[in-house]
């Protein structure tokens, strides 16, 4: 099974929770008035596979974290979990993109 997605949490008085499916990392996404960078340290996280990835985010949505999902496989994820939904996602150059605040 490959590791394709990233995780990263950034542990503050609330958690925020990075994922993106990992090709996608180093660019910079930008259409229209919207804009998505992920060429930073946020989106660099621990390569996983999808159960892992699945694991690590249910684990962290039990720590009233918020999230940001970047590409197919992550927001797959976070759809799967119940984190998002179809209404919930928006595309920028065809990547989906979602952020939960739960």
């Amino acid at each position: 099974m490959s590791k394709d997605i990233l995780v990263k949490v950034h542990k503050s008085y609330r958690w925020v929770v990075a994922v993106c499916d990992e090709e996608l990392l180093g660019r910079k996404l930008i259409e229209g008035k919207r804009a998505l960078d992920i060429s930073g340290n946020f989106f660099k996280g621990e390569a996983m596979n999808y159960q892992d990835a699945k694991e690590e985010i249910s684990r962290c949505n039990d720590e009233d974290a918020t999230f940001n999902f970047v590409g197919n496989r992550s927001v797959e994820v976070a759809k799967e979990l119940g984190i998002v939904n179809d209404e919930s996602i928006i595309e920028i150059e065809g990547i989906p993109f979602a952020l939960a605040l739960l």
